[in-house]
Parts: C-alpha cells; sequence; structure tokens
C-alpha cells in the first residue's frame, strides 16, 4: 500500500507544461484554462509534496532546482504514458507499435529503405525507432528490441543473426598524394576511427599482414555518417561498412584507397527480451526482418 498520494494528472499537466514554459500563462494557454487555474494546481501541487517548484517575481516565475529536477522527471513519465497508451489502444485494433532501438547509420542506409515493404505487408503495425549504439538495459527502457552489431552475448535475451558486414577504407581522392601499392602506405595519411569499434583499423591491418602501434592513432567519431563526411571532407582514411558506400562512392566525393576484403566474427543481430518474444509487432517484424537479411545475404554472394 502507498504511503503517499500520488498528484492528480491535472496538476502534473499544469505542472509540466508551466515548467516546459517556466509561465503560468502560457501553460494556461496550451492547456485551455485560466492563469488562476493553473496557480491554484501548482500551489496545490507544492503543498502535497512540501517542495516549492516556482519562485514567484511579480510577474513571471522560474523553477528552483528541485522544480526543474521534477519537471524533467514528470515529462518523461508522461511520455512513456503517452507510449503505453498509443500502444494499448493499437493492441485493441488487432495490431500494434514496436519499440526498437537501432544503430543509425544501418536503419538510414539499409533498415528504413526496406520498410515500405513492411507497412505494405502489415499494415496494423508500425515500427517506432530510437538510437542506441551501445548494449542498454531493456528494463530501463521503452524498447522491445534492437538492432545490434557484436556478438550475441546480450544478458537476459534472445538474438537472431542478421548478417555479417565487409569494411573497405574510404577517402576524398584529394586527399591521397600517390596511388596507394601497399597496405602500410595508409599509415602516411590521417585514420579516422568508430568509438563504438576502437579496434576495427588494427583488425583491417593485421588480416593485411601489417602490425604497427601506429593504426590506434587518429580522431573518433561516433557515427558511420560522421565517419563518412569527415572522409568526404579529406580530414582522413575511414573504414566503413561496404554496404553503407556501395555504389555511392562518386556521389558521396570517395573512392576506395586500397581495395582489400575484410570482415571480422562480430555480426548484426536482432535481441529482444526471451518474454516479449510472442507479442505480434515483434513476431511479425522478426520474421520480415530474418527474410530482408537472408534475401541480402543471397544478393551478395
Amino acid at each position: 500500500m502507498r504511503k503517499f498520494k500520488i498528484p492528480n494528472m491535472g496538476a502534473l499537466l499544469a505542472f509540466e507544461a508551466s515548467a516546459r514554459h517556466e509561465s503560468f500563462t502560457h501553460a494556461a494557454k496550451e492547456l485551455f484554462l485560466t492563469e488562476s487555474a493553473i496557480s491554484r494546481q501548482i500551489a496545490t501541487l507544492e503543498s502535497n509534496l512540501g517542495v516549492r517548484l516556482f519562485v514567484r517575481a511579480k510577474q513571471r516565475v522560474v523553477l528552483t532546482r528541485a522544480g526543474r529536477i521534477y519537471g524533467t522527471q514528470v515529462r518523461r513519465a508522461l511520455e512513456t504514458l503517452d507510449r503505453e497508451t498509443l500502444s494499448i489502444i493499437a493492441h485493441g485494433s488487432g495490431g500494434g507499435y514496436l519499440e526498437l532501438a537501432v544503430l543509425p547509420t544501418f536503419a538510414s542506409h539499409w533498415l528504413i529503405p526496406r520498410l515500405f515493404d513492411f507497412n505494405e505487408r502489415f499494415q496494423d503495425v508500425r515500427v517506432n525507432m530510437g538510437v542506441r549504439t551501445d548494449m542498454f538495459s531493456f528494463e530501463d527502457s521503452h524498447f522491445e528490441a534492437a538492432i545490434h552489431y557484436g556478438k550475441p552475448t546480450w544478458p537476459g535475451t534472445s538474438s537472431d543473426y542478421l548478417f555479417g558486414e565487409e569494411v573497405v577504407a574510404i577517402c576524398s581522392p584529394t586527399l591521397l598524394k600517390k596511388p596507394v601499392r601497399k597496405p602500410q602506405e595508409l599509415l602516411a595519411y590521417p585514420l579516422l576511427h568508430s568509438t563504438t569499434r576502437p579496434d576495427a583499423w588494427t583488425r583491417w591491418f593485421a588480416d593485411l599482414g601489417v602490425e604497427d602501434n601506429t593504426t590506434m592513432q587518429g580522431v573518433r567519431y561516433e557515427l558511420h555518417t560522421m565517419l563518412i563526411a569527415a572522409a568526404a571532407a579529406g580530414l582522413g582514411i575511414a573504414l566503413v561498412p561496404r554496404f553503407f558506400v556501395e555504389g555511392q562512392l562518386d556521389h558521396l566525393g570517395l573512392v576506395m584507397p586500397f581495395e582489400a576484403r575484410s570482415g571480422g566474427d562480430s555480426a548484426y543481430y536482432l535481441v529482444y527480451p526471451t518474454e516479449l518474444s510472442h507479442g505480434r509487432p515483434l513476431e511479425v517484424f522478426r520474421t520480415w526482418l530474418l527474410e530482408q537479411a537472408g534475401a541480402f545475404t543471397a544478393m551478395r554472394g
């Protein structure tokens, strides 16, 4: 049994709007209430919490530190409630939403261009996407599944193998002083690194028989889109998955200074909490995604 009374929804909505605008007047206009009604809701909330949320100064209000912290927490809670409400409404219609965490460049270059087919085939199911580049706790997030690159070792989850990747070196043609004949000649240029795959260059060179401590040197970018843009800007040589740039090198203003096939033991996986595996949105998306991944693998040969 709760030992305290949760504030009513009207008070929380009034507070969230007031905190966002730092204005009772703007909150009142947004919620179609009077300014005095907003003021009473906030006063009652402060009284129940025993904490001052705003400092009143003449015609304006300013959040206290406690008010700013509580405002962020309330906003997140209301956003979660919005998502869950939409989800349950969708379940009632026989469809649903899947909350999917994605790797941003993978999503924009591979997944999203294929989603029209999914939407056509499963018109009552929609996929909402948010970005996560590292492992996270499903229990502490609203996500129900994730596209993950690495190993299938995510605690408390089930995973489905999608496909591996082949990485290639790319750069602006203006960067090159002369044709590159041997892989070690690339070390004369700045190497651009991925923060999520910090040893990618070291492994790439090792596969080609080059052992050198300088392969770890260079600036780092979190997203592959950043790496591609930096390479196109002439900032150095980047190592990216081939399918992110395949067929687009001329359009992007890039070249491959040294062609070499290099893979690895990591791969893309669909990962999800095991207990959620039988929900319809995840079930139909999983089936469709594995079909798409299989077709992609077959096409690559």
